[in-house]
């Protein structure tokens, strides 16, 4: 199994180093890659805090590279799910994890954020 980290996303979806792009490219070309949870949150994260993307767009160039032939995710339904909960509500990207393992295979889901306990169903 070969997993990708963050940067290496980072670089293909940006394009902002040609090289790295490049190499990220011919990767996903030549080999089936896995995206974990963890580096998609962490591209989440820099793509929001420090590019100041819009959520609908980082959810769209995500879900891109998440379309790649040779790119593999765990439970996919779950992380597109996450995807689309977090462009359309104000939570974190984690959370919004959390919410589509409740939506999608019924897990429960233990916390004390209001906010989530309510998109569940709970008060």
């Amino acid at each position: 199994m070969l997993i990708i980290d963050a940067n290496a996303v980072l670089r293909y979806l940006l394009n902002d180093n040609a090289t790295m792009a490049k190499s990220v490219d011919e990767l996903i070309s030549k080999h089936k890659i896995t995206v974990r949870y963890e580096v998609v949150a962490e591209i989440v994260y820099v793509l929001e805090k420090v590019y100041s993307l819009p959520r609908n767009e980082i959810k769209d160039s995500i879900k891109t590279f998440l379309a790649e032939p040779n790119v593999e995710v765990e439970t996919k339904d779950v992380l597109l799910f996450a995807l689309d909960t977090y462009a359309d509500k104000k939570f974190d990207f984690v959370d919004c994890l959390l919410y589509g393992f409740n939506a999608i295979y019924g897990y429960e889901v233990f916390t004390f954020d209001n906010k989530l306990n309510a998109q569940m169903g709970r008060k």
